[in-house]
């Protein structure tokens, strides 16, 4: 077999660049290319790591080498080396030691000294990253091998360590990346069962979520502030076919006029000032999955035009380029406003809530279901009862009555932060088992006005209390059967007369009634 070339050493190198295969194999490929066609006995590449040098390939040295750790303060050839952009030599007769004397692999007694030692330290971008070494047992081995060769071993040698450390960096984003992905998709799944509550309303607009969710019909989820728009975009993405790619939310009403078109398309380099690098928009990190545009009434005038076309051709082109991107995008928009009105009044385009309103979703507010009001409760109060550290939590009656004749401006978020507020107040007030009162509320309802009938019999009536045994449904269930009972007996069985004293509906509390398994006359 001939031996190998130069030339032939070299294209072993830049073949390596050039493919994928891991990194350990192209440095040991390296130094093996170095080895066949110099004198040396051993050859090592090095990669300096937070100021220590880490062999990362190595050919006829020790194999115990690799993992070893080289302080260069303490290996005064190393610290030559790094200190010089040339390739260094090192006489025969130098005193200087040599790191590898004992680990040649030629040396079975790994007993002899190196007697000839040249390397070249490492450079990326000005940067230092490393040295690579050769030595040999015989003195003068290296006296006919030329620096620029060795230079020119040294830069691929740089080259290999930087195609490396790049696509380890591009695969550890990526890792992330799909990390990512991922958790965003269990966080919606986890979130796609918080859509409470079970009256006829709730489960109409369940219903509405899976009929639509399983197709790529762009969706426009309206309704009042607070009522849970972006929960319900959340519960349409996982339970769509896209559920394993990302959900990518843009509130449109944060969006300044002047970048939101470079958040939502991209941009290149150059396009503006600021724009230092290429940047990709939320439509293409949503390619694949869903975009959720919430807000999509704020967003500008000028900008409807180029998401209609998004929307229609399925193109984008990013601020700065002639380029078009094609991306496959599932749209959910969601608004508190009257975009017909906001049609009429010129300030949406016609033409895009068209496409925005093929399947169109209207969240309830909460006083047009406050039949759920006491499961909603139920679930907050466990939520404030565990981020508080508390075994139970109670409710008053007439805490829940206040709440029930409130009209709920900020509707179910508005729920959710006030019985955490009274949670903490209630915490605050009393020690043991807190208890909400209607005064920890602090809601404009006169309270006293619509508990008449309990204050009467307040000192035998039972307290609502949530534990983690007993949820909120129950504990109201038996608060309210035995409330009935009594007033019915109060009222010599007249469920009129009880009606007037419940201050209800004769209807109303006869479903009540059967619902709670009291016998209707």
């Amino acid at each position: 077999m001939s031996q190998p070339t130069l030339d032939h050493a070299w294209l072993q190198i830049a073949v390596g660049l050039s493919t994928s295969m891991p990194g350990e194999l192209q440095f040991q490929r390296l130094v093996q290319a170095i080895c066949d066609v110099l004198p040396c006995d051993a050859v090592a590449l090095m990669q300096l790591n937070e100021g220590e040098l880490v062999p990362v390939a190595a050919m006829g040295l020790a194999p115990e080498l690799i993992g070893q750790r080289f302080l260069p303060a303490e290996h005064p050839r190393l610290q030559a080396i790094l200190q010089e952009r040339e390739p260094v030599r090192f006489p025969a007769d130098a005193e200087l030691p040599d790191p590898f004397d004992g680990w040649l692999a030629v040396d079975r007694e790994r007993t002899a000294d190196v007697h000839s030692c040249m390397g070249c330290s490492l450079y990326v971008d000005r940067q230092l990253v490393g040295v690579l070494t050769l030595d040999a047992l015989a003195p003068g081995r290296f006296d006919d091998v030329d620096d620029m060769t060795v230079a020119a071993f040294a830069a691929l040698a740089a080259a290999t360590l930087r195609n490396v450390a790049l696509i380890r960096a591009l695969e550890h984003g990526r890792a992330q990346q799909q990390e990512l992905a991922q958790e965003l998709v269990r966080d919606a799944r986890r979130r796609e069962g918080e859509l409470i509550g079970n009256s006829p309303l709730m489960r109409k607009l369940r219903e509405e979520i899976d009929m639509v969710a399983s197709t790529d019909l762009a969706v426009l989820i309206t309704g009042e502030t607070g009522t849970g728009k972006e929960l319900v975009a959340r519960t349409l993405h996982a339970r769509s076919r896209r559920s394993e790619q990302a959900l990518v939310h843009v509130n449109c009403a944060a969006l300044p006029e002047q970048i939101a078109e470079s958040e939502l398309f991209g941009h290149v380099k150059g396009a503006f000032t600021g724009a230092t690098s290429n940047r990709a928009g939320k439509f293409e990190l949503a390619d694949g999955g869903t975009l959720f545009l919430d807000e999509i009434g704020e967003l500008p005038l000028s900008l409807q035009a180029k998401l209609l076309r998004a929307l229609q051709q399925g193109e984008i082109q990013r601020v700065g380029s002639d380029k078009l991107l094609r991306v496959n995008v599932r749209l959910i928009a969601a608004t508190n406003r009257d975009l017909e009105q906001e049609v009429a009044d010129g300030r949406f385009r016609s033409d895009l809530y068209h496409r925005l309103k093929v399947y169109p979703i209207a969240v309830p507010p909460l006083r047009e279901h406050i039949a759920d009001l006491d499961t909603l409760s139920s679930y907050f109060l466990d939520q404030a009862r565990t981020r508080l550290g508390l075994r139970q939590i109670g409710l008053h009656p007439q805490a829940l009555l206040a709440m029930q004749a409130y009209d709920w401006p900020g509707n179910v978020r508005e729920l959710e932060h006030l019985l955490m507020r009274a949670s903490l107040k209630a915490t605050r007030h009393k020690e043991g088992r807190p208890l909400i009162l209607a005064e920890h509320l602090d809601l404009p309802v006169p309270v006293q006005q619509l508990t008449e009938s309990v204050a009467a019999e307040e000192s035998s009536t039972p307290v609502i209390a949530l534990s983690a045994e007993q949820g909120l449904r129950d504990a109201v269930d038996s608060y309210q059967k035995e409330l009935i009972l009594q007033s019915l007996e109060a009222n010599q069985g007249n469920w009129s007369a009880t009606a007037r004293q419940l201050k209800t509906d004769r209807a109303n509390l006869n479903r009540l009634a059967q619902r709670l398994g009291i016998k209707c006359v």
